[in-house]
């Protein structure tokens, strides 16, 4: 029974590729490759207007602005649309150029500044025509499909999840349930363990996604939409006196590092979307102290699909890392073999390397510190967003986005340690050998070689940015001993799970700088219902007076928790 499930959704989801095909192929291909670069990560066009992060796109063109039923959006688009706002090739294209000017309020987060490649977009989406069927509603979940949801969270509460709890491929349908964020109520606060107190650090409308604390305790943020990195100093710790423009004119900015580590570097390092640049720096700079200098030109060939990319530098300092994330789900479109013999191919790549778009994608690669001698570190990584190096064991460590559209449950996501060489499954195996139904067959040679991670973390929360906690020297509002060498972590929150998950931070247990398998939440209260939210963690950082910072891109506010005295 279980094979003749698997092989209808199969059948599915290629009858349903060979339709989307068939109707785009009127589309110029640059205006597919915009859309495969720029909003393939969130926006589906399969033609019962199937939703990601974001609605369906099939048949955009001539639908009212918020008008796929059953879709969570914003309170912003929902206004426009009532207003009657509908997409006409002007208004996308006006829309598209600077969403949040258009729509002030909306959640999408990156626009098309050029117009050459705004117009090949809106002229592939017009050619997106036909026949739609709308997706079924979703069923109220059950007392057990809850079980794991935002309802769930509790600070203090421990999870454990093993091997051996994962269900079979399908269990459940997929489901397209991004949130609709809404402004926080006022007077909420995120909720956290008792003893521990949670103010406003820095607000901030452009929506910073990572942060990163210089040696003199200013706080760097990635305004990835915004194309800019800025710097948040506070003279009391407390809250953030200013924020400040520090560089601008960068495409999506978010992994950032400081080089050389210590108490003078020169170099502040920046990962775009498609390169690795440097900017001069001295502690204590707020404003760029020279020009940009390119380190790496091009990451890879293609850059949609996943677009975050998370810098680090090895523990002595002399070897520049980065994840790349995957360019589509599960790479079902690159065919099952490598335009050259498989052994030739892992040789230049790397064990269990993918092809076609997917080349040098899903992995983390490995630079000298100059961006000079380019090679492949990890593969099989589908989404390593979070990425640090273990100050105490010099250990590369990553959080990873697992797949998609397997059912409620599965895979989970997880953080890991990374080993040099290692093939961690994507796209042909999850969390050791399971083999994904959707590639039966393809890499048989692979199996046994995909490394189980370290902690498994309920599917679909997505892991995003991690910190140790380390509290720096003579730190006032130091965490207990016991939170000493332990990650927190931001779980950004679900979309394609019935019930959303995640929207919370918690603290993943280490013991002698291994990993227990066990982690606990630690600030949560972020979610009002089922459909709405007002803020997503999004990252974490440890201020130079010990407080733990939570970037919130949902809400564009920079949390401080600290131990009450």
């Amino acid at each position: 029974m279980q094979a003749k499930t698997l092989t209808l959704h199969a059948a599915l989801l290629a009858s349903l590729a060979a339709a989307s095909n068939a109707l785009a192929a009127p589309a110029t291909s640059a205006g597919l490759t915009t859309f495969q670069n720029n909003c393939a990560s969130c926006h589906s066009v399969d033609t019962n207007l199937s939703s990601r992060a974001g609605p369906g796109l099939f048949g955009v063109l001539g639908r009212k602005a918020a008008g796929v039923p059953g879709f969570n959006y914003s309170a912003a688009l929902v206004k426009a649309g009532a207003a009657g706002k509908t997409w006409t090739r002007e208004e996308l294209d006006v829309f598209l150029a600077d969403p949040a000017k258009n729509v002030p309020g909306t959640t999408m987060p990156v626009g098309v500044p050029d117009t050459a490649a705004r117009a090949a977009l809106v002229d592939y989406l017009a050619g997106l025509q036909g026949a739609v069927t709308a997706a079924a509603p979703a069923k109220a979940a059950t007392a057990a499909e809850r079980q794991g949801s935002w309802d769930d969270n509790q600070p203090g509460r421990i999870h454990h999840i093993k091997l051996t709890d994962m269900p079979p491929p399908f269990a459940t349908s997929s489901a397209g349930n991004g949130p609709r964020v809404e402004a926080r109520p006022n007077g909420s606060m995120p909720t956290v363990p008792q003893g521990f107190a949670v103010s406003v650090f820095a607000l901030d409308a452009d929506k910073p996604r990572v942060a990163l604390r210089a040696p003199n305790g200013d706080i760097f943020l990635a305004a990835t939409a915004k194309g800019e990195i800025k710097v948040a100093r506070s003279k009391n710790g407390q809250a953030a006196d200013k924020v400040e423009v520090f560089a601008s004119g960068l495409s999506r900015p978010y992994g950032m590092a400081f080089w050389p580590s210590g108490a003078n570097p020169q170099y502040l390092y920046v990962a775009n979307v498609n390169s690795i640049v440097r900017i001069p720096y001295r502690n204590g700079d707020l404003k760029a102290r020279g020009a940009t200098e390119t380190v790496v030109a091009q990451l890879s060939d293609t850059s949609g699909g996943h677009t975050t990319r998370t810098l680090a530098f090895s523990k002595d300092g002399k070897t520049m890392l980065l994840s790349i994330g995957s360019a589509t789900n599960v790479a079902t479109e690159i065919g099952p073999q490598p335009p050259e013999p498989i052994a030739q191919w892992e040789a230049k790549h790397g064990l269990g390397a993918s092809w076609g778009v997917e080349t040098d994608r899903a992995t983390v690669m490995a630079f000298d510190v100059d961006g000079k001698n380019r090679r492949t570190y990890a593969t099989g990584l589908r989404n390593c967003v979070g990425m640090l190096v273990y100050p105490a064991t010099g250990d590369v460590m990553c959080t990873v986005n697992e797949r998609d559209a397997l059912g409620d449950n599965l895979p989970p996501d997880y953080l890991t340690r990374v080993k040099q060489g290692g093939f961690y499954g994507w796209p042909w195996y999850y969390i050791g050998d399971n083999e994904d139904p959707r590639l039966q067959g393809q890499r048989p040679d692979l199996k046994g070689k995909s490394i189980v991670p370290d902690v498994l973390i309920q599917s679909h929360s997505a892991p995003l940015g991690m910190a140790v906690y380390h509290a720096p020297k003579g730190a006032k509002h130091a965490f207990p001993k016991e939170y000493e060498g332990d990650v927190f972590v931001a779980l950004h929150g679900s979309w394609n799970r019935g019930v959303r998950t995640g929207y919370k931070v918690v603290r993943v247990f280490m013991k002698n700088g291994v990993p227990t398998g066990q982690y606990q939440d630690f600030m949560s209260g972020m979610v009002l219902s089922d459909r709405d939210v007002w803020g997503r963690p999004a990252a974490v950082e440890v201020a130079a007076d010990g407080a733990l910072l939570v970037v919130d891109d949902a809400g564009g506010a920079v949390w401080r928790i600290a131990p009450q005295r």
